[in-house]
């Protein structure tokens, strides 16, 4: 990416507008997680269920804690471990943050992407981006800007262009607001990885 586009796609989500960008499991659709009409024409975009919070990325340490009540010492070594990374670890959630991006549960799903877009997008912007996958519910997600544009067309701000990306799976998904924690969605990260660190909930 160059930095005029990088520049625009910044300026475009702290906007409130929506970008299309690479992870490192399948393109992403983002925009500013703390503003709630942003979230808004992201689920309508999507046609997504107002009932499914959507996860965001966050920058650093600094910008997880502003955004989540604590993290428990159960979360720092799979924070050690597998960030920046295909996982997503889901939170208590601040209260400050829009109800439509947690859904009303009072959960927020964090990680640190590991592909340099993603993590430049949300360094140089300044605040959590959402990060749910450039499809339509209940359509397959996308490993190319074209398959994007296809699903989109227009209706997108910007797509950052990256290539065909590798991921096969998505992001694994960890509830830790539990205990013993669970595993909402095995992706990229597997049960047995997780376990030596801390005990999961049986399926």
């Amino acid at each position: 990416m160059n930095p005029a586009e990088t520049e625009l796609a910044v300026k475009l989500i702290r906007s409130g507008k929506i970008v299309a960008y690479p992870t490192e499991t399948f393109y992403g659709l983002g925009t500013d997680a703390l503003s709630f009409p942003a979230v808004k024409n992201l689920f309508i975009l999507k046609g997504r269920e107002p009932g499914k919070p959507i996860p965001v990325l966050v920058a650093d340490r600094e910008m997880l804690e502003k955004i989540v009540l604590r993290v428990e010492r159960r979360a720092e070594a799979l924070i050690q471990k597998f960030w920046p990374g295909p996982l997503t670890l889901i939170f208590r959630a601040r209260k400050t943050l829009p109800v439509n991006l947690t859904a009303g549960t009072g959960k927020i799903g964090v990680r640190i992407s590991s592909h340099p877009v993603a993590l430049r997008l949300c360094r140089q912007a300044g605040r959590p981006v959402t990060t749910t996958s450039a499809n339509p519910a209940g359509k397959p997600p996308t490993r190319s800007a074209a398959q994007v544009k296809r699903y989109f067309s227009t209706r997108v701000d910007l797509i950052l262009e990256a290539g065909k990306l590798a991921g096969k799976k998505g992001s694994t998904v960890l509830d830790l607001t539990v205990h013993p924690a669970i595993l909402v969605r095995e992706g990229e990260i597997t049960r047995k990885e997780l376990e030596v660190f801390i005990p999961i909930a049986a399926p």
